[in-house]
């Protein structure tokens, strides 16, 4: 338990100093905004997409380590997803997160498995999710900011 612990604390700090994707995306055909004003974490996420794939996905914002490092990793694991894809992802990601999801070594998810240790922390889940619940209004084409209230 302390490795998964020491690599989530890892993987966390990592993202969360040097966020991949942390930029602005002109050309980007979908966008959100979110926030989540328990702690005040605020993202906008920016989705390129062809014939039905994210060819590109950038974010910016500011926020908590949690936030902007789930925010990052989320990025990276988009990529080349279909629409269909990035919404079982999102569903894989937040069940991860939440009290009924499936336990990180067997989600098939990656750098996101250690997510699983937000569990612990309720009041985080939140942080977590923020940019997921954004992405996902970005892909539904919701112009309505996301909050996590």
């Amino acid at each position: 338990m302390n490795d998964l612990r020491d690599l989530y604390q890892d993987t966390i700090l990592e993202h969360y100093k040097k966020p991949r994707n942390f930029h602005d995306l002109p050309d980007a055909t979908a966008h959100a905004d979110g926030y989540n004003p328990l702690c005040g974490d605020k993202v906008k996420v920016y989705l390129k997409m062809t014939d039905g794939v994210v060819t590109d996905v950038a974010f910016e914002g500011s926020g908590c380590a949690i936030s902007t490092a789930s925010a990052s990793i989320m990025t990276e694991a988009l990529k080349g997803k279909t629409v269909d894809e990035a919404n079982r992802l999102f569903t894989t990601f937040h069940d991860l997160v939440t009290e009924q999801g499936p336990q990180p070594d067997s989600a098939g998810l990656g750098k996101l498995a250690v997510f699983g240790g937000v569990r612990e922390f309720p009041m985080r889940v939140k942080c977590a999710t923020l940019a997921w619940h954004t992405m996902k209004a970005a892909l539904d084409q919701k112009n309505d900011p996301v909050s996590t209230e």
